[in-house]
């Protein structure tokens, strides 16, 4: 399968390129700095553009089959609306190539965290205020993309972090997550690739966590 992956130079981004071509399959990594991707290999192409212009995201969206979205604000920038921006942009040139999956990474501070014993839905309102501007603009993205009519993967991880990936995540609907564990950006990234040739979870809101 042709994947494009956008945020291909974050934490969950480099994952997913790495698993996708292991997985056997070709990806465009999408960067607005693509020198910062510096892996190789025959099945990569590196396509430098801004997922804030329209016109670059369509370009490189010709002759993809899928789209795994990992975007998200710049480690040390404030969050704004790059990531309802972007996907605005994402489903536009989708619909207009023609491309109908799309995996998108999302958070679990955007769900109700139903599944979540009461200390740790406590631990999601707060950090959920603490992070109320990046909370917005996956709330605005969410929404886009549900009402795109495109086939579409939303899925909610905690918190990420960089470390080595354990295996053994599990995914669900009002899924018991530990918060404090966090996640491997390489468990989440597995999911993803591993979602975007799968009907398993077609229009569902993923959770996913240790």
């Amino acid at each position: 399968m042709k994947i494009l992956v956008i945020g291909a130079t974050g934490g969950t981004g480099r994952c997913v390129v790495e698993h996708a071509l292991r997985a056997g399959h070709e990806v465009t990594a999408f960067a607005r700095t693509p020198q910062k991707l510096t892996m190789q290999h025959e099945r990569l192409r590196v396509a430098k553009g801004d997922v804030l212009q329209a016109d670059s995201v369509s370009r490189a969206m010709q002759g993809q089959q899928a789209v795994i979205c990992a975007l998200g604000p710049a480690a040390g920038t404030a969050p704004g609306t790059i990531i309802s921006e972007g996907s605005r942009n994402i489903i536009q040139a989708m619909k207009q190539e023609r491309v109908r999956r799309l995996v998108f990474e999302s958070g679990i501070m955007v769900g109700e965290g139903r599944g979540l014993s009461a200390i740790n839905r406590f631990l999601l309102a707060i950090f959920r205020n603490l992070n109320r501007a990046l909370y917005e603009d996956k709330v605005r993205a969410e929404k886009l993309i549900r009402e795109s009519g495109i086939d579409w993967v939303i899925v909610r991880p905690p918190k990420l972090k960089h470390m080595p990936a354990r295996g053994n995540y599990r995914v669900g609907e009002a899924l018991s997550v530990n918060l404090p564990a966090g996640l491997a950006h390489a468990d989440v990234a597995d999911f993803m690739v591993k979602s975007v040739a799968s009907d398993a979870r077609l229009h569902q809101l993923v959770e996913i966590g240790y």
